[in-house]
Order: structure tokens, then C-alpha cells, then sequence
């Protein structure tokens, strides 16, 4: 199964974190899922870690690709179609992140992974 993982939920699944559900955790360690990463996710790690909203280890860059290639992960680019499907997305969600990533799990019919209650509102289907 393919599966997008929201920004918080990938940051939770690689540290460990106990934030992340049991339902997450299995997902995220069954070998015959792709795990999906979005390029808005890693821009969001970005500005977080610039604004000092979050902390890194060591250079951002490099700490993203060793955690994606440890773990399987594939990065989902932002497509048009992607940036397309905001248009007819409903405004329940202000986040542009989480909004692209949305667009995303619904262009590519795939679910998320995300505590995200906001995602619920959504014709998409969220594992937590």
C-alpha cells in the first residue's frame, strides 16, 4: 500500500517517538508499504528548523536524506495536478503544508498518516 506520511507523523516515526499510534508505527514498519514523503514536509522541516520551532541534528539536508534512505522512504514531488486540486479543495484547513499534502493524498488516491483532526474533514482517508 502506498501511504503519505504527514510532517509530524514522519519526524515521530523516525525518533520513535510514543506520540506516534500503534496503527502509525505498523505502517510505517510494514516492508510491503511504500512510505511517502512529501517535498512540502521537508520544507516545512526546513522552516522549522530555521525559525528554531524545531531541532535538528546536525545539517537539515543530510539528516533528511540519511532518515528517508534508512528507512525506505520515497519523497512524493508536488506535481501540478497537485497545485491544481487546491482549487476545488474546501477551506477547512489553512496550513498551506498540510493543505498541499491533502491535495496530494487526494490526487494520487492514497491515504495519510496524521493525528491531524482537521484532515477528517476531508474526502480522504487518514490512518492514525
Amino acid at each position: 500500500m502506498r501511504i503519505l506520511f504527514d510532517t509530524h507523523a514522519f519526524l515521530w516515526a523516525i525518533e520513535n517517538d510514543a506520540k506516534l499510534s500503534l496503527r502509525a508505527r505498523q505502517v510505517f514498519s510494514h516492508t510491503g508499504n511504500e512510505v511517502l514523503l512529501s517535498v512540502a514536509s521537508i520544507w516545512e522541516i526546513l522552516l522549522k528548523v530555521e525559525t528554531g520551532k524545531l531541532r535538528s541534528v546536525g545539517a537539515t539536508s543530510s539528516f533528511i536524506r540519511t532518515q528517508c534512505r534508512k528507512a525506505c522512504i520515497t519523497i512524493l514531488p508536488i506535481l501540478l495536478e497537485h497545485v491544481l486540486r487546491l482549487e476545488s479543495l474546501p477551506v477547512h484547513h489553512r496550513d498551506p503544508f498540510d493543505r498541499i499534502i491533502l491535495a496530494q493524498a487526494l490526487e494520487e488516491r492514497i491515504p495519510i498518516v496524521s493525528v491531524d483532526a482537521k484532515f477528517r474533514q476531508y474526502p480522504v482517508e487518514v490512518l492514525w
